[in-house]
C-alpha cells in the first residue's frame, strides 16, 4: 500500500459503432490494463453498440503509468480478436486530486480541469475532470486506435487510500 497513490474505479458504460469480427456482430469485452494489473469486463453477445455499465477497480502506484483500454472480440476456438485500443494519461487526474487536497483552491462540484481532444490523444471529444461531492471524476469518450471504427465510454473516478494510523 505505501507504493500505492489510490485506488482507481473504471466504469465501463459503453461501446458505440465497433468493428465486426464475427459473421455480422461481434462479442466484445474491454481489458483494463496498469502497470502489472489486468481486469476486463464480462463479454456482450453479438453486439456492436455493448452496454456494460460495470465497476472495476484498480491501484494507482506512485510512478503512474497510463490506464490501457484493449476492446477484443470473444472467440471460442479461436484467439479472441483485436477489436481497437485506447489510452489515458492519468496524469492529468492525479495532478487534479492533489489540487483538490488544497482546501483554498476547490470548492464542492468544481471542474478543475478540461483536456481537449486531439490527434494526440484518444479522446473522441473534450473530457472534464470535476470534484463533485468530496470525489474526483473523469468522463471520457475514447476513440478507439488501430481499428476501423468504434469509440468506448469510461468514467473514472479516484478513491483515496485510508489512512495509515
Amino acid at each position: 500500500m505505501e507504493n500505492m497513490l489510490g485506488l482507481l474505479k473504471v466504469r465501463v458504460v459503453k461501446a458505440t459503432n465497433l468493428a465486426i469480427r464475427d459473421l455480422k456482430s461481434s462479442d466484445p469485452y474491454v481489458v483494463l490494463t496498469l502497470g502489472n494489473q489486468m481486469v476486463k469486463t464480462r463479454v456482450v453477445r453479438k453486439n456492436l453498440n455493448p452496454v456494460w455499465d460495470e465497476e472495476l477497480t484498480l491501484a494507482i502506484p506512485k510512478s503512474t503509468p497510463p490506464l490501457k483500454l484493449q476492446v477484443l472480440d470473444k472467440d471460442t476456438l479461436s484467439k479472441d480478436d483485436k477489436m481497437g485500443d485506447a489510452e489515458i494519461d492519468l496524469q492529468p487526474l492525479v495532478t487534479s486530486v492533489n489540487m483538490r487536497n488544497n482546501p483554498q483552491s476547490v470548492n464542492s462540484d468544481t471542474e478543475l480541469r478540461r483536456l481537449v481532444a486531439s490527434k494526440d490523444n484518444c479522446l473522441g471529444k473534450d473530457s472534464c475532470i470535476r470534484h463533485v461531492s468530496g470525489q474526483t471524476i473523469q468522463d471520457l469518450c475514447l476513440r478507439l486506435q488501430n481499428v476501423e471504427s468504434g469509440e468506448l465510454e469510461v468514467e473514472i473516478r479516484w478513491i483515496d487510500l485510508p489512512q495509515a494510523t
